[in-house]
């Protein structure tokens, strides 16, 4: 019997899927000479301090991505471990930006990830969305740009992100980038409040108009802020082991994501870039039950939200809902009350 909920997926940036073995794989089709002496060594430089010292070497090693052929490698690569995560649906950030200043064209990134999710059903059972996200330390007009050309070429997107540093980019930076792919019918989400201050996240909602934050970790510093959320029933897509690495928590017994489940906000759990910090869904749902004593009842919760908080047309929702409700009544039934991995 599977050990975790079907869930979905909120918040995962495919670049940060890129494990060692694959950048070395790929460095070697593309005759590209890594300052590391093999994948051991790079896997070795996974050690982070903050959000900075991590995105340093997030783009450098994603110079391997040259072709199609390499970003539909990386996307495979990523369904396959996430079907075995209990990953029933997946939306799918990656970052153009990073990809068009290192002199990689548009489509090449764009058809090579949209090819495998063109199929992700029917070879992984994972149903697919792909969202553009843009680099909120690099000009707003730029990103206003790359996303004309993406509606220009009919880019398979269904919304936006905005997501890298975030302390000294506010949302509001962003606005007329949002306004642009709200007219266009594209849904809006936007990375606020892991480092950045509550209002980053006000900001996210009243003036980019997200329907979704991620992360959104320090919302309970605004006692006014949580209580919006929970009426507003905002989805927050949280990302333990993430945080931890990048020292946004001290460790995984301090996160607050029990107090925000308790609190009654929507909560669900995702991986990030799980490459580079620690762990797929699967990881993060075993080191949260491990810490925090969940059992099938808490996990249901949070991927019941997950599923609910996905841009998922109402069938598809349904039927993941349902293997939600069989999950929950075959744990029920056997008597399952422990985290997983103790069975």
């Amino acid at each position: 019997m599977q050990s975790f909920p079907p869930c979905a997926e909120l918040h995962l940036h495919i670049e940060g899927t890129l494990e060692p073995d694959l950048v070395f794989e790929l460095a070697a089709r593309n005759r590209i000479t890594l300052p590391y002496a093999d994948a051991a060594d790079l896997a070795a430089r996974y050690a982070f301090t903050d959000l900075q010292s991590f995105l340093d070497l997030y783009y450098a090693t994603m110079d391997v991505l040259r072709t199609e052929a390499d970003f539909a490698d990386m996307t495979r690569a990523y369904l396959r471990r996430a079907a075995a995560a209990g990953v029933r649906h997946a939306e799918i950030m990656m970052d153009p930006q990073a990809h068009l200043i290192r002199g990689i064209p548009l489509a090449t990134c764009v058809n090579g990830v949209a090819s495998v999710l063109a199929t992700s059903e029917a070879e992984f059972g994972v149903s697919t969305l792909l969202i553009a996200a843009f680099l909120r330390d690099r000009p707003a007009a730029e990103a206003l740009d790359v996303l004309r050309d993406l509606l220009a070429m009919k880019a398979p997107i269904v919304g936006i992100g905005l997501d890298s540093a975030e302390v000294g980019y506010p949302p509001s930076l962003f606005a007329e980038v949002y306004d642009v792919a709200r007219s266009a019918g594209l849904r809006c989400v936007a990375h606020a409040g892991e480092e950045g201050p509550p209002s980053y996240i006000r900001e996210a909602l009243d003036v980019l108009r997200a329907e979704r934050i991620d992360h959104g970790i320090r919302c309970l510093e605004d006692e006014a802020l949580v209580e919006r959320l929970v009426a507003d029933r905002v989805p927050l897509t949280v990302c333990p082991l993430s945080n931890v690495r990048l020292g946004a928590v001290d460790d995984l017994p301090a996160h607050p994501l029990p107090v925000m489940l308790a609190r009654g906000l929507n909560v669900s759990v995702n991986s990030d870039d799980p490459a580079y910090f620690g762990g797929y869904l699967d990881d993060n749902l075993m080191a949260v039950g491990e810490t925090f004593g969940w059992g099938a009842a808490e996990l249901a919760i949070v991927a019941g939200n997950s599923l609910r908080s996905a841009f998922l047309d109402d069938a598809r929702r349904s039927l993941l809902l349902a293997e939600l409700g069989v999950w929950a009544s075959e744990q029920e039934r056997d008597g399952v009350v422990q985290h997983p991995g103790t069975g």
